[in-house]
């Protein structure tokens, strides 16, 4: 049976899984594929292998790193398979096989441990010296400047993976640094693929809970169908702009203008000029032609968050345009026409403000196409681990949180969500803080006049400490809790104090 060529499986997360498998690669004279693999999905993915008719397109498959307990008996039964169709397995290691494994995978497995690195077990698999990828084993600060964008490249693959399903940037970046290829000479996708990790890296959708899977699997749904218009509802800082950037990225969209609005970051009398832009001499300072917002994002996505504070004289103007996909720039003639996908969010309730006569029935209608909804942290804190170290990782050369300080982080239910959370983690980073009981000490003790000084109701006595005697500070603390009791809206809070919004905002 004649057998196609080599394949390297190796894991994610890790520079020393992509290290090694840039030293195989080289070793096997760049003629292998590589992918990044889980150990959750290995047992799958060569029961897929094995289940394939004719010719498997491998002969050789080496695992580099990857962990085999995640389905032994499936695993034992995909390796007997590939073994009986002439397909050799390696499994090359730091630790000896686990006692709970080993019978199951005698005589279907070539193992190689070296409980040195995998760097060096893999240079002893394949018979090459790997001195030259030694180096980048180090801690990022102490590697050649050179060589520090791989550390970032092998993020933005990982991201890739994990947000679009891309495997082929991981394959890429193996290749470069097998080759020594250096930034400089990197294709432009790939600089734009470290580019788009760099800005939208951190706001990541994290998370293996029913709460997040069930929403992972709505925004790929609705990705697909790129003119169906989405309506995003959450609570402030739970990811609604991260939700929608992930609708466009996979989207047919994905190649053009991703643009980002908030509703409530310009007055109303700018909006129009925001969103369809302006011709010379429109008006005063006009002194050349601008586009706005929906010829920004023309082929692309238009996100606009924070919906509900539209005023509901503009929302005729955006009505108009959702209908007929024109516009006309302030001071201008001429129609344009535009093909915008149109994503929004907000915090707010819109049924009650439709009921209110605040915000236009038809116009909700219109965006109310497809609704998502961005669970609270409070819904999902079995995911806190891993949202803590996916941003730990980025921010601390790849290391993790200790079980002390994760369990200190658990402690709390976040009402910022998981804005609050980085915003921990980034005080920690700032701090150089590694005890999290204290930092969580301080973060309560911090907030703690953002919160109600005593159960509703219950009576105030001479030394009650909840309100100062000051009236400034007193003042200052009142509208603190009413911009919390309305979810950090300062649009809502100005209405519910009877003040401006500039008002509110100098309380704030």
């Amino acid at each position: 049976m004649k057998h196609g060529g080599r394949l390297i499986l190796t894991g994610w997360g890790y520079m020393q899984y992509v290290i090694s498998a840039a030293a195989a690669l080289k070793a096997l004279d760049f003629n292998a594929d590589v992918r990044g693999m889980s150990q959750r999905r290995l047992p799958e993915f060569l029961s897929g292998l094995a289940g394939e008719r004719g010719v498997p397109k491998w002969g050789m498959i080496s695992i580099l790193g990857i962990g085999l307990t995640a389905d032994p008996a499936r695993l034992a039964d995909a390796l007997s398979k590939l073994k009986g169709k002439g397909v050799m397995v390696e499994w090359v290691s730091v630790i000896p096989l686990p006692e709970s494994v080993a019978p199951a995978l005698d005589g279907v497995l070539d193992v190689h441990v070296c409980e040195d690195s995998l760097l060096v077990a893999t240079g002893e698999a394949f018979g090459v010296d790997v001195a030259q990828f030694a180096p980048l084993t180090q801690e990022r600060g102490r590697v050649p400047a050179d060589f520090r964008p791989y550390f970032k490249l092998v993020e933005a693959a990982g991201y890739a993976y994990r947000n679009y399903q891309d495997e082929k940037l991981f394959s890429t970046a193996v290749r470069y640094i097998a080759r020594g290829i250096l930034q400089a000479a990197w294709e432009p996708s790939v600089k734009g693929a470290v580019a788009h990790y760099e800005r939208y890296g951190g706001r990541e959708l994290v998370g293996k809970s029913q709460a997040i899977a069930s929403l992972q699997a709505r925004i790929n749904s609705v990705a697909a169908h790129d003119h169906a218009r989405v309506l995003i509802l959450g609570e402030s800082g739970t990811g609604k702009e991260t939700v929608a950037l992930q609708i466009h990225m996979k989207s047919p969209r994905r190649e053009m203008p991703f643009v980002a609005f908030n509703c409530a970051s310009v007055a109303k009398e700018l909006l129009e000029d925001r969103f369809f832009g302006h011709e010379k001499g429109a008006f005063t300072n006009a002194i050349a032609r601008t586009d706005g917002l929906f010829s920004m994002a023309d082929g692309g996505t238009l996100f606009l968050d924070e919906i509900g504070e539209m005023p509901i004289e503009v929302q005729a103007l955006l009505l108009r345009v959702l209908e007929g996909g024109r516009f006309t720039r302030v001071g201008g003639r001429e129609e344009l026409a535009c093909d915008v996908r149109l994503v929004t969010a907000t915090n707010r309730n819109l049924p009650a403000l439709v009921r209110d006569g605040k915000f236009r029935a038809d116009l909700y209608q219109r965006l109310n196409v497809v609704q998502l909804r961005t669970p609270s942290l409070r819904e999902h804190k079995d995911d806190i681990p891993l949202i803590a170290n996916a941003w730990w990782r980025r921010f601390h050369g790849g290391r993790v949180l200790n079980g002390g300080q994760i369990a200190a982080l658990m402690d709390y239910d976040y009402p910022g969500n998981v804005r609050e959370l980085v915003n921990i983690l980034d005080r920690a980073t700032a701090l150089e803080e590694n005890d999290f009981d204290s930092l969580m000490r301080e973060h309560k003790e911090m907030n703690a006049d953002l919160l109600p000084a005593k159960a509703e109701g219950a009576a105030s006595g001479p030394g009650d400490a909840g309100a100062p005697d000051d009236l400034e500070a007193a003042t200052r603390l009142h509208v603190r809790r009413v911009f919390e009791k309305c979810d950090r809206n300062l649009t809502r809070a100005a209405e519910a104090l009877g003040v401006s919004r500039n008002t509110a905002r100098k309380y704030l």
